[in-house]
């Protein structure tokens, strides 16, 4: 299964990052990490859509079976550089594409706003966001050790397994 997994935060180091990073190893997915892969901030001009990153963003996604995009939760949103992201992207890359989402909260009740937010930018783009969603509090990470919590990959496995059901079927 082709999976590629969208690490939305332009941190070099926190929990979206170390989510992502565990999600696409543990799924031999292709990670994107946005705190080193370098967008222009999207304008909708078509020479930016000539640039080496940009296609191979749009590739990747295009390419890919299912897409499991991560953020942190900002003002009750989805990070600026993954709405930047997905601005790069269409139907073209999405239509019927299962795609999973998780945010990394700052804890207490933080990130649900983030998962409605790229809930509401992926269904624009005709992506086929499943039900199933996770927010991931700092307790689900474990810092020292760059990794998630065993809780954590638990409830990661639960959404990831309900992603390739429907890669699956989109594929049948």
């Amino acid at each position: 299964m082709n999976i590629t997994v969208i690490s939305g935060t332009a941190r070099k180091k926190g929990r979206t990052k170390i989510a992502a990073s565990y999600i696409a190893a543990a799924y031999q997915a292709r990670l994107i990490d946005l705190s080193e892969f370098s967008l222009p901030i999207f304008n909708g001009e078509d020479d930016q859509f000539q640039l080496e990153n940009v296609q191979t963003l749009r590739t990747s996604v295009k390419e890919a079976d299912a897409v499991v995009l991560l953020s942190p939760e900002y003002h009750s949103g989805m990070s600026g550089a993954l709405k930047n992201a997905l601005d790069f992207l269409s139907s073209e890359q999405f239509a019927s594409k299962p795609v999973a989402i998780f945010a990394c909260a700052g804890g207490g009740k933080g990130g649900i706003n983030a998962l409605a937010n790229m809930r509401i930018v992926a269904r624009g783009v005709y992506a086929n966001v499943i039900p199933n969603q996770l927010v991931l509090d700092p307790i689900h990470i474990d810092d020292e050790n760059n990794t998630v919590t065993e809780d954590a990959k638990a409830k990661i496995k639960d959404v990831m397994e309900e992603l390739l059901k429907f890669a699956k079927f989109q594929k049948a």
